[in-house]
């Protein structure tokens, strides 16, 4: 190890007292951006040399340096110090330690703020990556749920009472869609997020001739900044992985809760496996939804870090402010919690057991068919307002009977309406589901359709 005549310390943090140095040091949390930090002083340590801006001696040293402080911090033997605040400025003081004068030059011509900017769009790159990765295994999951039990009947249900027969693939297939919107909403952030902010040092950027694109080129990002003070100052992008984890959080949450009420015994569709159960500390038949809980309860926490980010930015003058120190550690939480979210879920739905008989069984018990009822009156050349009143008066009449639609003789029916026939008894759950046949609907052949679409949409993503 080269002799040592100064130790690097925080330029910001000294003579600080030592509860303002706790209250700022950052380290304890942002040390998790240590590869992206490390890989951007690689190919910033590369340009300089290319450049002519420090010698590719040195430049060999940093990167020889650099390499294996990663491998020291992926073994957990990187001593991090909180004197030294951030990721940064550890990495820089051991590196000083391990190559000695050399290091001093990785900082040439740029800052900690365009340097965190740049680790931090690297940080989203990745977690958009990883989350359009996860989401797409969960819409495969939902698809073979679908597929094996593409037959399946149920309820729909509009204001949770039920409405019309439908496929339970078809049900499915609705998450699949909410889905596909958000992988698109964190491509979106994606492509906003691939921008390189390294040559915009603090905010005027920097007097050296930095060949900028070739940086870029080096981390995978498709063009450079077009201004400096926006370059440190901007954070749209994690306001937007934190928006696209929101909406993908309140869908797995409304998937949550519907595991959670199918699976009670007032519904019955599912039967969840012991593995995603827990029980009662006094009621040994109990098998409680938690892991579908707690899906829906953590959704809270990614409303809360998208709100914690948008009110930090709200008031926040140009260019940098210590204030975006902030953006990380609800951002972490935010990519923790939606990536545990969708694994979670993914391997829950091919644990589940549905109970299709049961899923029948309610659409058939209720008054589910009433609309087709009123659509047969239509079609035999009745107003559909009228139909619509004629049916609602005999659904009352109905109900005051105790009767299912499907327990009423034709006589009943005829009470109503004289265009009622005898083949309004062959009316039933199946001849509603196969009349919606439209583009869409939840006809057995277009439901078939949809789902075959739905895998060539994946694998030509893939």
């Amino acid at each position: 190890m080269p002799e040592q005549k100064d130790r690097i310390e925080s330029p910001t943090a000294r003579g600080l007292d030592e509860r303002a140095l706790k209250y700022s040091a950052s380290i304890a949390y942002d040390r998790r951006l240590y590869r992206h930090d490390i890989a951007a002083s690689i190919a910033h340590a590369r340009m300089l040399a290319k450049q002519g801006i420090i010698p590719g001696d040195d430049a060999h040293s940093i990167l020889r340096g650099l390499e294996e402080i990663r491998e020291e911090i992926e073994r957990g033997e990187f001593p991090f110090r909180e004197e030294l605040e951030d990721i940064h400025l550890n990495i820089e003081a051991r590196l000083q330690e391990k190559i000695g004068e050399a290091a001093g030059r990785l900082h040439t011509a740029r800052s900690r703020n365009d340097q965190i900017a740049t680790d931090m769009r690297l940080f989203v790159i990745e977690a958009c990556d990883d989350a359009v990765a996860s989401i797409r295994r969960l819409q495969t999951a939902l698809l073979d749920l679908a597929e094996a039990n593409q037959n399946a009947v149920m309820p729909g249900y509009t204001h949770l009472q039920r409405a019309q027969p439908v496929l339970f693939a078809h049900h499915l297939l609705a998450y699949f869609e909410m889905l596909d919107r958000d992988s698109g909403r964190f491509l979106d952030c994606r492509s906003r997020a691939d921008e390189l902010p390294l040559g915009a040092g603090a905010l005027a950027g920097v007097p050296y001739r930095l060949d900028r694109e070739f940086v870029a080129s080096e981390l995978g990002f498709s063009r450079v900044s077009r201004n400096s003070i926006d370059a440190v100052a901007d954070r749209d992008f994690v306001v937007e992985f934190q928006a696209a984890a929101a909406a993908a959080m309140m869908h797995l949450s409304r998937l949550a809760e519907e595991i959670v009420l199918w699976s009670s015994d007032e519904f019955g569709f599912l039967r969840l496996p012991v593995t995603f159960t827990t029980g009662s500390s006094i009621m040994p038949q109990k098998r409680n939804p938690d892991v579908a809980e707690l899906a829906r309860g953590r959704t809270g926490r990614a409303y809360g870090n998208l709100i914690a980010i948008l009110t930090m930015l709200k008031g926040l003058p140009l260019a940098y402010n210590r204030d975006l120190q902030e953006d990380k550690q609800p951002l972490f939480d935010t990519v923790d919690t939606l990536l545990a979210t969708l694994e979670v879920l993914t391997a829950l739905l091919p644990a589940l057991e549905v109970r299709s008989e049961r899923m029948e069984s309610a659409a058939a018990e209720s008054y589910a068919l009433a609309t087709d009822v009123a659509d047969y009156l239509v079609r035999k050349g009745m107003p559909f307002r009228e139909a619509h009143q004629a049916v609602a008066d005999l659904v009352r009449y109905a109900e005051g009977e105790g009767k299912s639609l499907s327990g009423l003789s034709l006589e009943e029916y005829r009470r109503y309406s004289p265009l009622f026939e005898h083949d309004v008894l062959a009316l039933d759950v199946r001849a509603s589901v196969a009349a919606r046949d439209v583009p869409g609907g939840t006809a057995p052949s277009r439901v078939t359709e949809a789902l075959k679409l739905a895998r060539e949409r994946l694998r030509d993503e893939a």
